[in-house]
């Protein structure tokens, strides 16, 4: 017995058959083109975790706001401190484990009280120097940050309460062994910062 031909495919299956041959082909474009396209759009992702400086501007940080950037992967914060902020640093240097800041935790021209190239404006690394968790802020003096009465503001380290004040600096006795990190950085005009670089266009090499 002579087998039967089977019988032409209806309009409905060609056009079907030609839908799906143009969905594949057009899979293959996208994926061949969804590589490249992604790349284009993350440049500055990559520089950033390779180290390149971060340009910031603070023109709109209110006093005693606190912003936070990210450089090579850590975040770093800018805190511009108002005229009772910087008042506070005085007075409890008995009470700080590196009050000068002798420790090579930030670069030469921020080895001060203040650590900073302009007073107002604090640059850390916002990552406790005990087990790296994040701090968080306790800016308030005394009962007014759920501190004690003494407290003259600053941060503390949620993890295992190591305490730093509105420098940065550790107090003594805490699990923290130093101060916090302050970055390579350097204004560009009144408004602009960029993190990661110092005016001499390298990065600390300490930090």
């Amino acid at each position: 017995m002579s087998a039967h031909p089977l019988p032409p495919a209806a309009p409905d299956d060609d056009r079907r058959r030609l839908l799906a041959a143009t969905a594949g082909a057009g899979a293959v474009v996208m994926a061949a083109t969804a590589v490249p396209f992604v790349a284009s759009l993350t440049p500055s992702e990559r520089a950033r975790a390779a180290g390149a400086p971060v340009e910031v501007n603070v023109g709109r940080l209110a006093e005693g706001e606190m912003m936070t950037v990210e450089w090579r992967g850590k975040p770093v914060w800018i805190l511009r401190r108002s005229a009772q902020m910087l008042a506070a640093l005085e007075g409890h240097d008995a009470r700080l484990a590196d009050p000068a800041s002798q420790e090579a935790q930030q670069p030469a021209y921020a080895a001060d009280p203040q650590r900073a190239i302009r007073p107002e404006f604090l640059v850390l690394i916002g990552i406790c120097t005990h087990l790296g968790c994040s701090p968080s802020e306790k800016f308030a003096a005394g009962a007014g940050a759920g501190m004690e009465a003494d407290w003259p503001g600053g941060f503390l380290c949620p993890c295992h309460g190591s305490r730093f004040d509105l420098a940065g600096r550790v107090f003594l006795h805490q699990p923290a062994p130093t101060n916090l990190e302050v970055p390579p950085h350097r204004w560009l005009d009144g408004n602009r910062l960029l993190v990661g670089e110092d005016a001499g266009g390298e990065g600390a090499a300490a930090v």
